[in-house]
C-alpha cells in the first residue's frame, strides 16, 4: 500500500530550520506526499505567511499532490465531528478560564498537578453541570468506557506499540478541550479529522508532540476513522539545546536564502545527506 504523509505548517511566522527537516522527512517518507495549511487560529494567520510557506518549500526543491488543504475552510467538517461526540454523551461545555484551572489544582489537597500535552490536566469543574455554552471539553472516562483500550504504532525516535486504558487517559490527559469559543475547533479534533479526510497512512512529526497522539487515537476510535502509524522524528535545536520556534528569526529559511544559502546547504545545517 502506498504510504501517504504530510507536512502540516502554520501560517503565523517565517519558515525556520526545524520546519524545513520536518518537510524533508515527511516528503522522503511517503509515496504521496501532501500539503496542510493550518490555519484555524485566525488571529495570527496571515495570508503573506501562507505565500512564503509556498515559497520557502518550493526552494527546497520540495513539490506536494494539489490541491492543499486548507483548515480555514474545513470548520463544518469539525463542527459535523463535534456533532458525532456530543450525539454520544461524550462532551460538556466548560466556562473555566485558565486561572479558574491553576487556583483550583494549587489547593494544598490536590498536591502537584500532572502536567499533559496541553499542560496542567484539567480537574473537572464543570463536567456535569450543563453550561449552556464555553469551550467544549471530552468526557475522557466515559470515552474510554466506550473505547477500552486505544492504541498505536510508532516507528520514529521511540518505535513500539503504545496502549493506553481508561485510567491512563484519565489521569495523564484529562478532559481535554475540543472546541475553543473562538475559533470552533481546537488542534486536537482538526488534525484528526484532517488526517483522515487526506487518507494520510504516516503522520510525520516532531518529537514534542508524541504525548498528543494518544488523543488522537482516542478520536479516531470514537468518530469511526483509521489509525495512521505515527513516526515522530528528532527536533532541531539552536546553540543551546532550545527548540526552535518561529520567532528566532535569525534561522529563518528566508533569511538563509537571500544570504546566499542552497537547498543542499539546508540539508546539511539539519543533518539530512543530500541525495
Amino acid at each position: 500500500m502506498a504510504r501517504v504523509t504530510r507536512f502540516a505548517p502554520s501560517p503565523t511566522g517565517p519558515l525556520h530550520l526545524g520546519h524545513a527537516y520536518a518537510a524533508f522527512v515527511a516528503a522522503e517518507r511517503g509515496d504521496r506526499f501532501l500539503l496542510r495549511i493550518e490555519d484555524i487560529d485566525t488571529a495570527r494567520s496571515k495570508p503573506e505567511w501562507e505565500q512564503a510557506i509556498y515559497d520557502d518549500l518550493h526552494w527546497l526543491g520540495l513539490s506536494w499532490k494539489e490541491p492543499v488543504l486548507r483548515q480555514s475552510n474545513r470548520l463544518p467538517a469539525y463542527q459535523s465531528a463535534l456533532d458525532t461526540l456530543s450525539a454520544q454523551g461524550l462532551t460538556y461545555a466548560c466556562t473555566c478560564t485558565r486561572g479558574d484551572i491553576r487556583a483550583v489544582l494549587s489547593a494544598p489537597q490536590e498536591g502537584a498537578p500532572i502536567i499533559g500535552p496541553d499542560g496542567p490536566v484539567y480537574p473537572g469543574t464543570c463536567r456535569g453541570q450543563h453550561h449552556p455554552d464555553g469551550a467544549i471539553r471530552l468526557d475522557m472516562a466515559a470515552a474510554m468506557v466506550r473505547l477500552g483500550t486505544v492504541s498505536f504504532t510508532e516507528t520514529g525516535t521511540r518505535p513500539g506499540t503504545y496502549r493506553y486504558d481508561t485510567t491512563q487517559m484519565s489521569r495523564e490527559f484529562g478532559d481535554i478541550v475540543l472546541a475553543r469559543r473562538d475559533i470552533g475547533t481546537s488542534y486536537h479534533l482538526a488534525v484528526v479529522v484532517d488526517d483522515a479526510a487526506q487518507g494520510i497512512t504516516e503522520v510525520t512529526r516532531g518529537e514534542d508532540l508524541f504525548d498528543a497522539t494518544a488523543i488522537h487515537v482516542v478520536l479516531q476510535g470514537l468518530l469511526g476513522l483509521p489509525t495512521p502509524t505515527y513516526h515522530h522524528h528528532r527536533l532541531i535545536r539552536d546553540d543551546q539545546g532550545k527548540r526552535l520556534a518561529k520567532r528566532d528569526d535569525a534561522r529563518a529559511l528566508s533569511k538563509y536564502r537571500t544570504e546566499g544559502a542552497t537547498p543542499a546547504d539546508i540539508r546539511r545545517m539539519v543533518g539530512l545527506p543530500n541525495p
